[in-house]
């Protein structure tokens, strides 16, 4: 753009043409801000948190993973193979003596070391199996109800894939993590479902109608906050019958994970009820005569609707490593049902540790989901209030 300075003025003066689009696609922009609904201007904050988007879409990946847990996992969760009883991950490889094959392993030769008594595996570069892709393999049931045998990845006809090695039993750890991961990702949803209900009732009542309720809810919230929280975990999870079935089990985790939970949302739920109560659309609602429930949830629970789910996200980590402490203690989810504290719960010999140490893998993944949640609740949290 070439400028001038206007001797009367002296201000610069363009002498390019004007183009009245411009100024009205700038309107336009400012319009479509001041006029966006409160969700997208939520949206339109977080994506410029990066991190955030990112880890909320590894988040989308892994809860998706949960649908097709057969299909992504080479072998059956039970599946057993006595002639590989811990045998160390396999890697995948392209290139077998400078050629591209494509994917494949190499295959293990097998030897019990009789000064030890360790069982070694050896890789062979003469055994190159390739892998299969969209294939049949074990038989298993959909989600417990389709007989099916697709999996997206198998092992050569008669060989072995084992990414992330067995264990005591020869089963696929890769396959276990997998499967585990239906489990603890969705044990966090049920309990955090569970303690939204319990943190919006006890705190929409608590904030408000106050009196002797308010007081009543307080006086409870704070003696459960009271209780050091991993012991009550373990003492409330020690009291499930030991005959009850794994479905069972797994339902009685995540309502306890649910009750303990509630608190912290509640006390959220009341002191913002607190203040909005008094606002005029409130007064005028009820003066209309809008009951107190509809009020609750139609005109105060809406108003910071962004704020619960913030809220929620950051607490689900604290649900999925509750239950992942107390399979890992032995006290929570227990064999048959798989899932990452069951798998960790293989892992508490050290001596087993340092003999096979890719059996603490699954604690990578609890690792990766916890960090993922926290970033994104953050992110989330940060872009609930987009006005500020």
């Amino acid at each position: 753009m070439t400028t001038e300075t206007d001797e009367e003025s002296g201000h610069y003066v363009s002498r390019e043409p004007f183009d009245p689009r411009s100024i009205e696609q700038i309107a336009a922009g400012q319009e479509s801000y001041f006029l966006a609904s409160r969700r997208r201007l939520i949206w339109w904050k977080l994506k410029r948190h990066r991190l955030a988007v990112w880890c909320g879409f590894i988040l989308l990946l892994m809860y998706g993973s949960v649908l097709i847990s057969e299909w992504i996992a080479p072998y059956y969760y039970q599946t057993r193979n006595s002639g590989a009883i811990y045998s160390p991950p396999q890697r995948i490889h392209l290139f077998h003596q400078g050629e591209f094959i494509g994917p494949f392993v190499y295959g293990h030769d097998f030897q019990l070391n009789m000064e030890n008594l360790q069982r070694e595996y050896v890789p062979n570069p003469d055994k190159v199996e390739k892998l299969r892709f969209f294939c049949s393999g074990d038989p298993y049931r959909f989600w417990n109800a389709i007989p099916m045998d697709f999996h997206f990845i198998c092992p050569a006809e008669g060989k072995t894939m084992y990414l992330l090695g067995t264990d005591r039993l020869g089963r696929d750890l890769f396959s276990r993590i997998v499967y585990g991961a239906r489990i603890s990702l969705l044990i966090g949803l049920g309990g955090i479902a569970v303690s939204l209900f319990l943190g919006l009732l006890l705190g929409g009542i608590a904030g408000y109608f106050g009196g002797w309720a308010d007081s009543l809810i307080q006086r409870m919230t704070e003696i459960i906050r009271s209780f050091p929280e991993l012991p009550l975990w373990m003492s409330l999870s020690a009291i499930l019958p030991v005959t009850w079935s794994p479905l069972l089990v797994f339902f009685g985790i995540t309502v306890i994970l649910g009750m303990l939970d509630w608190t912290g949302l509640a006390r959220a739920v009341r002191s913002k009820l607190l203040a909005l109560r008094e606002e005029d659309y409130t007064v005028a609602a009820r003066l209309m005569g809008a009951s107190s429930g509809r009020i609750i949830r139609r005109h105060l629970l809406p108003g910071f609707s962004s704020h619960i789910i913030a809220s929620a996200t950051l607490s689900i980590p604290g649900m999925i490593l509750g239950e992942t402490a107390l399979s890992f203690l032995g006290l929570g989810l227990r064999p048959p049902i798989t899932s990452w504290g069951v798998l960790l719960n293989e892992a508490q010999n050290i001596n087993v540790v340092a003999l096979y140490p890719w059996l603490i893998l699954p604690v990578v993944p609890v690792i990766v989901i916890i960090l993922a949640f926290n970033f994104f609740g953050d992110g989330l949290r940060d872009a609930a209030d987009p006005y500020k």
